[in-house]
């Protein structure tokens, strides 16, 4: 994020309880989104204040720093992205490499709302990594591996169902799936529309050892 000043300034301070649960939740909603479209170096405090309607002095009262409410934006993130993920590779009523390709179709939904500006927050910022606080590496990372072994075990049902080769390397296919997805992402962003997606998934799913 850009090193806007962002000093208490005197005034009433705000209500605790749900009011500050709400406020709170605004500020990583307006982060996100912020964060999303633009990566972290480029996002200034003051636009993502602006948009959550939450004075510029009152922010110190919900986060202890910038630092602080950037992981708190990316650990909300991960839940929100891990919830979409487990919605469609445990849907038992899809074939296991079905639910792959439905979460490819409810991902790619998803960036069309926005008229494919906004990324992967985690791809957004594993790119800048070199630039932000050191802590933001292992947690990039763990959310990562998360991904991974989501999908991993998503493959060791294909390979109980017959659709994929049990000599097939479940953790290093999952592991190759992300790194593929999140430059799909990176390109349908950039394009600004869904055929790198589309692209990626169809040879993704083509290679797989039968």
């Amino acid at each position: 994020m850009t090193s806007e000043q962002t000093k208490p300034r005197r005034g009433r301070p705000p209500k605790i309880g749900r009011e500050h649960a709400d406020t709170r939740q605004a500020l990583i909603r307006s982060g996100t989104a912020i964060l999303t479209e633009q990566g972290f170096a480029a996002s200034g405090l003051d636009a993502i204040l602006k948009q959550a309607g939450v004075p510029k002095g009152s922010f110190y009262y919900y986060f202890a720093s910038k630092e602080a409410f950037g992981q708190a934006i990316l650990e909300n993130y991960a839940s929100f992205f891990a919830h979409k993920l487990d919605k469609c590779l445990l849907d038992e009523n899809l074939p296991a490499l079905q639910r792959i390709s439905a979460f490819v179709e409810d991902a790619t939904r998803g960036m069309a709302k926005y008229a494919f500006t906004r990324g992967c927050l985690v791809g957004n910022l594993g790119q800048e990594v070199a630039c932000l606080p050191g802590d933001y590496r292992q947690q990039l990372k763990t959310i990562l591996h998360s991904w991974e072994q989501r999908m991993s075990q998503c493959l060791q049902l294909a390979q109980r169902q017959g659709t994929l080769s049990p000599q097939a390397d479940c953790d290093a296919l999952a592991g190759y799936f992300w790194a593929g997805w999140e430059g799909a992402v990176m390109r349908a962003k950039l394009n600004a529309n869904a055929d790198p997606l589309a692209n990626f998934i169809r040879h993704f799913l083509a290679g797989l050892p039968q």
